[in-house]
């Protein structure tokens, strides 16, 4: 059994379509419309012990209301889902200890008592043991390097070390499913990094299964090997971060160097994107980029030339964009 199923999961939102101005709000009175909204629409994966999977969707695609229904908040209109072999939205006891949800937009501690009492009630309430306790808050904070803002009260912290905190917060209990929602949003690149490699090492050495949400590539190329890819509600991929190219990219970038100050007409061979006294960054087809390649160095004076993939964060955008121009009413 894999540690999360997730089979045709669906969660439809009823909402008022009101009509414009003082009329539309005279007739709301009376008689209402409604529209139904699909914040996820039949939702299938499934994830195993160990594996560290990328859930990317741009915003309002329905990546916060999966992992809402996958820890209980929510239920769902349609669908089931298994996490350690307990459906989520039943909420029972054993199922409660044994994942966390960390939503980076989301307080979790108390914000008036210092970081180490709300991490003592977390203690409290999750019944742990308070020698492991220690232990643990001193090897978490001592990876993420807050161990001298323990006795700083919550709201003095800076965002990035509050992040920390409310990290160690949900490993207290030595979770074996963790749901992050954006853990780096609005932290500085230093502290992204930070948490990005905690991640990576706690991770590995403990196996714990771990779904991420990111608008940061960085995030999603530095942990995980697996993306599972959500918009409009529905999965329209899912497998390995290395075969988005294969499959989606449509170009490739050929960037070159130049002998001297020799010019050419580079725009022939496909769009100039950069262009310097003796660089030249070109984008072209990606069933073209050998025949451009030979064309480039038979009429142009070039010293180096070196193909590249396009930035994965790039061929992700242009997929979304391609995916709302398809399901735009004509």
């Amino acid at each position: 059994m894999s540690a999360i199923e997730a089979h045709g999961l669906t969660k439809v939102y009823r909402t008022y379509k009101k009509a414009p101005g003082l009329w539309g709000a005279i007739k709301g009175l009376g008689r209402r419309d409604y529209q139904d909204v699909r914040a996820a629409d039949d939702v299938t994966f499934s994830i195993e012990e160990g594996e560290f999977v990328g859930f990317l969707g741009p915003n309002g695609a329905g990546k916060t209301t999966v992992l809402k229904m996958l820890s209980g908040l929510l239920n769902p209109t349609s669908g089931t889902a298994r996490v350690l072999g307990h459906v989520p939205w039943e909420r029972p006891d054993v199922l409660k200890r044994q994942f966390s949800l960390l939503m980076g937009q989301k307080n979790a501690l108390w914000w008036d008592l210092p970081a180490r009492e709300s991490l003592e009630l977390n203690r409290a309430i999750y019944g742990i043991d308070r020698n492991q306790f220690k232990s643990m808050v001193g090897g978490l904070t001592e990876l993420l390097d807050v161990t001298d803002k323990l006795d700083v009260m919550v709201r003095e912290l800076s965002l990035g070390e509050r992040m920390k905190m409310e990290l160690i917060a949900a490993l207290l209990h030595s979770p074996k499913v963790l749901f992050l929602d954006e853990p780096t949003i609005g932290l500085d690149v230093t502290s992204q990094k930070k948490v990005r490699e905690f991640l990576r090492l706690y991770n590995g050495e403990h196996r714990i299964v771990t779904m991420l949400t990111s608008h940061y590539m960085q995030d999603i190329e530095a942990l995980c090997a697996r993306v599972i890819i959500i918009d409009r509600g529905k999965i329209f991929f899912d497998g390995a971060l290395s075969s988005i190219h294969d499959r989606f990219a449509t170009h490739k970038i050929i960037d070159l160097t130049l002998e001297g100050t020799h010019q050419c007409a580079f725009g022939l061979f496909g769009e100039v994107l950069e262009q310097g006294a003796q660089t030249v960054r070109i984008k072209v087809p990606r069933a073209k980029v050998s025949e451009i390649c030979r064309e480039i160095l038979t009429t142009c004076k070039v010293t180096d030339i070196s193909v590249h993939e396009p930035p994965v964060e790039e061929v992700i955008r242009q997929l979304f964009q391609e995916q709302r121009n398809e399901q735009a009413p004509s």
